[in-house]
């Protein structure tokens, strides 16, 4: 919750009626900047991390990206939702 206050980060929730989605099951995290070329997503895996880097992987996330934030909640709406689960345990 205290990370959702922060400028430079955005905590987004799925909501548990959203169903499958792509990534499900698999923290993806995907740095970006102002020079997309730079860009680079984390998947953890058992191993330990995996960076990809490639255009055409950042392609491939950019796309599972943009689908999650269409089922997300928004940032206010999520943190509200982390709220009340929080209250209710």
């Amino acid at each position: 919750m205290a990370a959702s206050e922060r400028d430079n980060v955005t905590v987004l929730v799925i909501p548990f009626s959203a169903g499958e989605f792509p990534g499900s099951g698999q923290t993806i995290a995907y740095a970006a900047g102002p020079t997309p070329e730079l860009d680079t997503v984390q998947l953890d895996q058992m191993g330990g991390p995996v960076f990809h880097d490639a255009a055409a992987q950042l392609s491939r996330y950019r796309a599972v990206m943009e689908l999650l934030t269409k089922k997300a909640l928004s940032a206010a709406a999520s943190r509200d939702f982390i709220h009340n689960i929080a209250h209710e345990l």
